[in-house]
């Protein structure tokens, strides 16, 4: 199993980014998939989350500007990011509960995405 994040990059404060995760593989289904971000200097913290059924939790800092969002036909993730503030800036990565073909049948298993930089400008 891969797991590809995209869409970070660089934007002006009050723009807008939009993260993909893409997961590819021997994937039965997925189950809670989030988003979380690493400042420079600072712990990783969870961003946004959710669950197969898409009830969705998001950290107080960014309700109301971003939207988690999934496509599980795809098994990917998407984080809607809007008027974006200085303080978003960090590497975003995503995280997925996945049910995956083992060689004795099919197992749950949490994957990490690469990390995608985003950084945004005053």
């Amino acid at each position: 199993v891969q797991l590809q994040a995209s869409g970070g990059g660089l934007v002006q404060a009050g723009g807008s980014l939009r993260l993909s995760c893409a997961a590819s593989g021997s994937i039965l289904s997925s189950n809670a998939m989030g988003w979380y971000r690493q400042a420079p200097g600072k712990q990783r913290e969870l961003v946004s989350e959710i669950t197969s059924g898409g009830s969705t939790n998001y950290a107080d800092s960014v309700k109301g500007r971003f939207t988690i969002s999934r496509d599980n036909a795809k098994n990917t993730l998407y984080l809607q990011m809007n008027s974006l503030k200085p303080e978003d800036t960090a590497v975003y990565y995503c995280n997925v509960d996945l049910i995956v073909r083992t060689g004795w049948g099919y197992a749950p298993f949490e994957y990490w995405g690469q990390g995608t930089l985003v950084t945004v400008s005053s």
